[in-house]
């Protein structure tokens, strides 16, 4: 065992926010600390690494075992640069070079018995040097900083012209340098790209230690967890099992729980009834029937009522007018910032009802992206053409669409005068404002209530078209959850950007990977492009290793096979886009005959007209598409 909690209390201002927290750590566990924000998560681990007293309770450390903590701000002032920085970790196995070095010096001029002196010491220094791992320090650091999204041309840089987050950054690779027995990370995702939280999953998860994470990204939780603790209205339960088990399990309890509470409930008021009408009763007998079961009722322990599932919050999307089919055309669209290229000539195509997710590492263009859908940055080349009847939805990440100097009444009344004073305090009351709440400044607010705000606009918006950037920092997961359940409900088109891969698994239809400059197509969630991407990247690879032979028959050969790869794709892709055009227009083929048979339509000649048409346009178009749709099947089977 590497740490034990036991009977962990803890309040402020005589709020309770941590009561009887009991869990222990074992060698290699990979446990996760969850709960809704203000639950006591970060609390939690600063007690247990002693930057804040318990009220309560006891932390116990086994002997000998060591710990690290990466809290959500780090304030790391150093004059060295990044590299040094990270080194400065090494510096007993650095000590031990050195000494090697001077001892092999040494060993050149002396003999006799101080040869084998030095000798003796050489050989405990070099048993020392390889114990600490002193022959792959060097290039376990680069690994590691790589690894966290450092370039090498940024290993120079120094530590005091570094923002927050590769601050951040800097100090990770830090404590995952000095390998303690217990790692605690707070939020360590919240700074990172997908390809860097990738790699930190794959080192916890063959992390010799022990680790405790607090953390909002429930695929990174899948991925690393076995044990999760969550922190509920003061109170913990161990769950063991990943994010995704620990949800099932978690559900299960609570319909449990809240079924024998309704029971309870129920019995409480029939017997508060019963003492009621044996009282009424008026007779000594009655009335000491009714006294004797109110010390029944007095000693009953009363069960609490169970979290609500999965918040109070209420997010319902839904557009005011159904847009065109084809509801976005991008076509050879560029963007540079100085001598900076983002992305060069890309091309996409958004239908009505898709959810796509944009995705790449951090300063690719994504956001710049969703900017110039929007309008709020201009292209350096190309054109984007919105469909018919499309009307746009934004979402900010920096939520640059509210006023700070607003309250939130007005932020909502100013932008929506047709909404009287009930339907507005209704509004912010599903996003959890409610009282003296909706007169609080936007400037003074979290980003996670900042966040409410704008999505309590979005959905006032009733838009078709939304664009979502970084829809979900900020949330806690049960409000994450939500807003999923509202976007998979959304009858509109949704394109957005984000690190979350949980919730891209469940609420993208289509992945657009922004990489290089271009944009590679996933017709899935992240699952399939996670599937698919290996699948893509594989031939060019091995042509790569081809063009390392000898000098352009290679060469020409590397590129007939990337050439062969991109058709590839390209049919793929092309045959995915006919299927879902199938499904529609037969889905709709379908509608147009209930429609005509329907009593308000077959009686009205006009629309039956124009039904007919739509009809026989569809129709002649799914002939096309199945003629191209065999024609590609062959191909591919070929």
């Amino acid at each position: 065992m590497v740490l034990s909690c036991q009977n962990i209390s803890k309040a402020f201002n005589e709020k309770s926010i941590l009561k009887n927290i009991s869990f222990h750590i074992e060698d290699y566990d990979k446990a996760a600390i969850v709960g809704i924000n203000g639950a006591g998560k970060t609390t939690l681990l600063r007690i247990i690494v002693g930057e804040l007293s318990a009220d309560e309770g006891v932390i116990a450390f086994s002997k000998d075992k060591t710990f690290g903590y990466l809290s959500q701000h780090q304030a790391v002032n150093s004059a060295n640069t990044i590299y040094d920085e990270l080194l400065s970790v090494k510096q007993d196995l650095i000590h031990l070079e050195t000494q090697l070095r001077k001892t092999e010096a040494a060993m050149k001029s002396a003999t006799g018995d101080a040869l084998e002196k030095l000798m003796e010491s050489y050989s405990l220094l070099t048993h020392q040097f390889e114990l600490g791992g002193g022959y792959a320090y060097r290039s376990e650091l680069i690994g590691v900083l790589k690894g966290l999204g450092f370039a090498e041309s940024e290993f120079d840089k120094s530590i005091s012209t570094l923002s927050g987050g590769q601050k951040t950054r800097v100090a990770l690779g830090k404590l995952l340098l000095l390998k303690p027995d217990l790692i605690m990370l707070d939020e360590p995702t919240n700074h990172l790209d997908m390809s860097s939280i990738a790699w930190l999953e794959t080192y916890l998860l063959n992390y010799k230690g022990a680790v405790i994470i607090v953390s909002h990204d429930r695929y990174f939780l899948d991925r690393i967890s076995n044990k999760i603790i969550e922190l509920d209205q003061t109170k913990s339960t161990v769950f063991s099992g990943n994010y995704s088990e620990y949800a099932v399990k978690k559900e299960q309890l609570r319909t449990a729980a809240l079924k024998a509470y309704l029971n309870q409930q129920q019995e409480i008021k029939h017997q508060e009834e019963v003492i009621a009408k044996l009282k009424a009763f008026n007779r000594e007998k009655s009335i000491r029937r009714a006294e004797s079961r109110e010390k029944m009722l007095d000693k009953i322990e009363v069960i609490e009522k169970p979290t609500e599932t999965p918040a109070d919050m209420h997010i319902h999307l839904e557009p005011k007018y159904v847009s065109g089919n084809d509801v976005l055309h991008c076509e050879n669209l560029s963007k540079s910032f100085g001598d900076l290229t983002l992305f060069e000539n890309i091309n996409f195509d958004i239908k009505r009802g898709e959810h796509i997710a944009i995705i790449g590492d951090n300063g690719t263009g994504k956001t710049t992206i969703l900017k110039i859908i929007n309008g709020l940055l201009p292209a350096d080349t190309g054109t984007l053409k919105t469909g018919t009847n499309v009307h746009i939805g934004y979402y900010d990440q920096e939520h640059n669409v509210l006023h700070k100097d607003k309250t939130l009444f007005e932020e909502i009344s100013d932008d929506y005068p047709t909404l009287n004073n009930t339907e507005i305090r209704n509004t912010l009351a599903a996003f959890l404002f409610t009282g003296e709440d909706v007169f609080k400044r936007i400037g003074d607010l979290s980003g996670g209530e900042r966040g409410r705000v704008s999505l309590a606009k979005l959905m006032l918006s009733e838009s078709n078209l939304l664009i979502l950037d970084e829809p979900t920092n900020h949330l806690d997961i049960a409000s994450k959850e939500i807003l999923e359940d509202a976007l998979n409900s959304y009858t509109g088109t949704v394109i957005y950007v984000s690190h979350d891969r949980y919730f891209i698994n469940r609420t993208a239809t289509r992945i657009l990977e922004l990489s290089g400059g271009n944009l590679i197509n996933y017709l899935g969630n992240y699952d399939y492009y996670l599937e698919k991407k290996p699948q893509l990247n594989a031939p060019l690879e091995s042509s790569s290793e081809a063009v390392s032979g000898t000098a352009s028959a290679s060469k020409q050969d590397w590129k007939d096979k990337k050439e062969q790869q991109a058709k590839l794709r390209k049919r793929e892709n092309e045959l995915k886009r006919m299927e879902d055009r199938i499904e529609v227009l037969e889905n709709r083929d379908i509608e147009l005959d209930e429609l005509m048979a329907s009593s308000d339509v077959c009686t009205n000649v006009p629309k039956l007209q124009e039904l007919s048409k739509e009809k026989e346009s569809i129709v002649k178009e799914l002939e096309q598409l199945m003629n191209r749709w065999e024609e590609l099947s062959s191909e591919q089977e070929q």
